[in-house]
């Protein structure tokens, strides 16, 4: 027994020094002899992703991100493998197209198929795929497409408009703005996505559909993380009830958007929505239900919950600078003569309101971190530095925009940079990507669905009411982020404008 307990012990000891000796030299060789340990950064980060991991989880990344470009500069270090770039050339050299011969940078497998098994869509799909998916659905993005969708767009907007007067008649009860705004633009997408609403303004609610999204925002921070660590995965897997009633609940909002889709298909043969290019030509490209599906549920979390959070970024900035919302305020009720006058096409020629839009860009990304990208075999220069292939690399929207290099009075909320003011001559504004560029960019960018329909919705706004902010809500901006930002009621006090 003694001899059994004697080799236990040994054993045990030879396993300690073993994973001791591993741990330190992979600290060693991560401080000293990686391909990117001449690049600055904070220590821990630079010894092990677990700090990055950490404010991911956290909702914290994006503050600190900035805090650490303030610090070490615009090439920073922020795990053993990875670089942040906070330098408006990063986003051609990451994500530009390329020239022949040259290989592009692919999106990182940990951040886009983090589940095993995972199907893909027009997110994380491979480059070739992800083509052909985009070459399909871009008709359904078209100019053409944008005017025969607008009819059934002006529905929901009109909606929003008539359920906001029913609800601030008296104008002593202040409205949370960023439910209302979910509630459009989900019942909006849902429509073009699936032929039917989700009926958040009828009901003046969420859909428990539309709740998961954030949930699973949320959740989804930790299982990104997971998969730098494949073992403990694993093991997480086999054993803890949380991943398996988190993965019950992906299944569940699978099967909604799969339920929905079908009845999409069935009921409508053809019709002007973002899907129906995809329907037409799925046996032509070999699309399955499962890719569909997927597809349709990226462009209802994508073409939703983006728009809705910078149409409360652009409300709270309006609301908490006075001159610009007098500006954008006038600019909109003297352009019309008349509320029908306020269309996809008359918005375009509202410069100081879209002015505000891209102001708030800036100061609110929707998509406030990096989405990594990994460098192509061969290494690649960026920036004028020589990455090795195989690091990940990414920009980082919220840090970008808030440094003092890049824009002048960064933290401010300044829409006349974008109109030429010469106090801004300065400002790097080709830096402002909120749509990403490459053969990989936001389909839904300009001059397409996300930003007719953030114009439309906030000309008809600043037309039919006077907005004030609740003094409950001035801390709005006093947010986490998990992929997505996690807001609090921005709460709004309307007043109709009568005429």
């Amino acid at each position: 027994m003694a001899l059994y307990t004697l080799s236990i012990g040994n054993l045990f000891a030879t396993i300690t020094v073993l994973g001791i000796t591993y741990l330190a030299s992979n600290m060693v060789y991560n401080l000293y002899f990686h391909p990117l340990s001449q690049f600055p950064g904070p220590f821990l980060m630079r010894i092990s992703r677990l700090p990055y991991i950490y404010r991911f989880t956290r909702g914290a990344l994006p503050y600190y991100m900035l805090e650490i470009h303030e610090k070490y500069g615009e090439v920073v270090r922020v795990a053993p493998n990875e670089l942040a770039f906070a330098n408006p050339a990063a986003w051609n050299d990451i994500q530009g197209h390329r020239t022949k011969g040259q290989l592009e940078m692919e999106k990182s497998a940990a951040f886009y198929k983090p589940i095993k098994g995972i199907e893909t869509d027009i997110i994380n799909a491979d480059r070739e795929e992800h083509g052909m998916i985009r070459r399909t659905l871009a008709h359904g993005f078209s100019e053409k497409a944008l005017r025969d969708q607008q009819p059934l767009i002006k529905k929901y907007v009109d909606l929003l408009v008539q359920r906001l007067r029913e609800n601030c008649a008296d104008g002593t009860k202040a409205l949370d703005m960023t439910a209302w705004y979910n509630f459009t633009t989900f019942d909006v997408i849902g429509d073009l996505a699936f032929g039917e609403p989700f009926g958040c303004l009828e009901e003046s609610r969420y859909h428990s559909w539309v709740a998961t999204i954030f949930q699973m925002a949320h959740v989804g921070t930790f299982v990104q993380s997971l998969s730098f660590y494949p073992a403990i995965k694993a093991v997480l897997d086999a054993f803890v009830p949380f991943m398996e009633k988190m993965d019950k609940q992906r299944q569940g909002f699978l099967r909604l958007s799969r339920t929905k889709l079908q009845t999409r298909m069935t009921k409508f043969k053809e019709r002007p929505d973002l899907v129906e290019p995809l329907i037409r030509r799925k046996d032509e490209w070999g699309l399955t239900m499962e890719k569909l599906q997927a597809t349709c549920s990226i462009l209802i979390i994508a073409g939703s919950e983006t728009t809705a959070t910078l149409l409360s970024g652009v409300t709270y900035f309006l609301m908490t600078n006075p001159d610009a919302m007098k500006r954008a305020t006038d600019e909109v009720r003297s352009r019309f003569k008349t509320e029908d006058e306020i269309n996809f096409v008359t918005v375009n020629d509202l410069n100081f309101m879209n002015s505000c839009l891209s102001e708030a860009f800036r100061l609110y990304p929707p998509v406030a971190m990096g989405l990594p990208r990994v460098v192509p075999a061969g290494g690649a220069k960026i920036c004028g530095h020589y990455i090795a292939e195989g690091n990940i690399v990414a920009v980082h929207h919220y840090a970008l925009y808030r440094r003092a290099s890049v824009f002048k009075d960064p933290l401010e909320y300044h829409p006349e940079r974008f109109l030429g003011d010469p106090r801004f001559a300065n400002d790097s504004r080709d830096a402002l990507q909120p749509f990403h560029i490459g053969p990989r960019n936001c389909i839904g960018r300009k001059p397409s669905l996300a930003y007719v329909e953030m114009r439309t919705i906030l000309a008809r706004m600043l037309w039919n009411f006077d907005l004030r902010i609740a003094d409950e809500s001035r801390n709005f901006l006093d947010q986490r982020n998990f992929n997505l930002w996690e807001k609090g009621a921005l709460k709004t006090y309307l007043t109709p404008v009568v005429r």
